[in-house]
């Protein structure tokens, strides 16, 4: 887990909760998504995952957080290229092509609160995956992604966000 931007209470939590067995161990690194290189070369990276092995790489609304200006597609790409062959890019990220107003005006509210974003189109998030098997049914509205039966009537506008899971070569 990868804290950007949160409220300090989130890492004393997540200090006293994500406990686990050598089995099935997890690690709380207070890193700026942004910086690459310290995720990367932690200690708490290379002392709970095995970079041998496929591991997954969880990116769940959290990059409509990092502006065009940060060059987010570089930073994805950085952190899929650490990973081995049969891992797996897992992505969800806020768009405005369900139901634009609303999404931009959500924008705007996080933008008046110092809280950067971008939200973005489906071709946009696509390129996220630049390189990757996606994985059926592809890129899709978050709750449409291999939907159950909660999902009820929810609409694609008040979802506003799209998700897919990539698979390294």
């Amino acid at each position: 887990m990868c804290n950007q931007g949160v409220v300090p209470i989130v890492l004393s939590h997540a200090r006293a909760l994500l406990t686990g067995t050598s089995a099935g161990r997890t690690a709380y690194l207070d890193a700026d998504l942004r910086d690459v290189d310290t995720i990367l070369g932690s200690a708490e990276l290379r002392d709970t995952l095995d970079l041998s092995q496929p591991v997954a790489l969880s990116l769940i609304a959290i990059l409509h957080f990092v502006p065009d200006t940060d060059d987010p597609y570089r930073l994805v790409r950085r952190l899929v290229d650490a990973l081995p062959a049969g891992s797996f890019l897992a992505l969800s990220h806020g768009t405005a092509d369900f139901n634009a107003d609303a999404t931009q005006q959500a924008s705007r509210a996080y933008q008046s609160q110092g809280i950067a974003g971008q939200l973005r189109t489906r071709e946009e998030i696509a390129r996220f995956f630049d390189g990757l098997d996606l994985i059926d049914p592809g890129i899709q509205a978050l709750h449409r992604w291999r939907p159950d039966d909660t999902s009820g009537d929810i609409t694609d506008g008040q979802v506003s966000s799209y998700a897919a899971i990539g698979r390294v070569r």
